[in-house]
């Protein structure tokens, strides 16, 4: 087995994946609302367990050091891993409207460019690694998009505003990891050149590291949070950890999540529009009157 871009084993996983997701659909789609429930929370929970059994596999049950740097919740697809069972026992709608937009989102690109399985240099011999990470991402966009499909969660476009602000937190338990990872001395993260991109920057937390994605976000970024403000090092080049990230957060995520909403709220926009165009109708007629 060999991951790489559009070759053969790229295009048996996709179709492997889309095929575990048709089946559940139809195996799930005429069960009662409760085992609905409590399947897709076993595979979530299942999706947990995973996250800490690597351990077994290689490359973990051969590098202790990448063990311990790997089994913390260091990027937006572990933290998620961890996060979307809790999300979903919740009654928060906005909570799992976030596990519908970032699920979807950040499963499917990683389905589709497996850069984790790409970037191994010997795949042969971690495999099972590569199993583990498409188990783990068809998890993430799977449940999130079944709990609609299946009717166990209802979207709404009026909620788009709150995903960047959950996205945010979850970003922020995200560096809570990497900062106690450093303090515990699981990665070295602060050196003695403080602006070097620690151990596992695929979230972004710490600031772009040049592709041409990250260039559309930096366009988004205030000036402001592109330099340090104050001390020795003032007016050197270096984002604001995390901070840099909130103006993109809303200005790409509410207009995608808005529109992947209106797949399943049409309607409900629809009505609204009417009913708002009445009022405005109404408003002008009074003010001409």
């Amino acid at each position: 087995m060999e991951i790489q871009m559009f070759n053969l084993w790229y295009f048996i996983a996709i179709v492997i994946s889309i095929g575990v997701f048709v089946g559940l659909y139809f195996l799930l789609r005429n069960r009662s609302q409760k085992t609905i429930y409590y399947t897709l929370l076993g595979i979530l929970i299942f999706g947990l367990v995973l996250h800490f059994l690597k351990f077994l596999i290689p490359p973990y049950s051969t590098d202790t050091g990448r063990l311990l740097r790997d089994s913390w919740f260091v990027n937006i697809c572990g933290a998620n891993i961890f996060l979307f069972p809790i999300f979903f026992m919740t009654k928060s709608n906005s909570l799992k409207d976030y596990m519908f937009y970032i699920g979807l989102l950040s499963g499917l690109i990683s389905i589709f460019y497996p850069m984790e399985p790409m970037l191994k240099v010997d795949q042969s011999a971690e495999w099972l690694d590569i199993i583990r990470f498409y188990i783990h991402h068809n998890i993430l966009w799977q449940v999130p998009l079944l709990i609609v499909l299946l009717k166990v969660h209802t979207l709404s476009y009026k909620r788009v505003f709150y995903v960047p602000i959950i996205f945010l937190c979850v970003l922020l338990f995200v560096m809570i990891n990497q900062i106690l990872q450093s303090e515990l001395g699981f990665i070295g993260m602060r050196g003695d050149n403080i602006f070097d991109i620690p151990y596992k920057n695929s979230s972004l937390i710490w600031g772009p590291e040049g592709n041409s994605f990250e260039i559309v976000l930096t366009a988004l970024c205030p000036s402001f949070f592109k330099t340090i403000p104050v001390g020795e090092f003032a007016g050197q080049a270096k984002y604001w950890p995390w901070f840099w990230l909130i103006v993109p957060s809303f200005v790409y995520l509410v207009p995608i999540c808005f529109l992947m909403s209106l797949i399943f709220d049409h309607k409900n926009f629809v009505a609204d529009c009417k009913i708002l165009k009445i009022k405005i109708k109404s408003l002008f007629n009074k003010n001409k009157g």
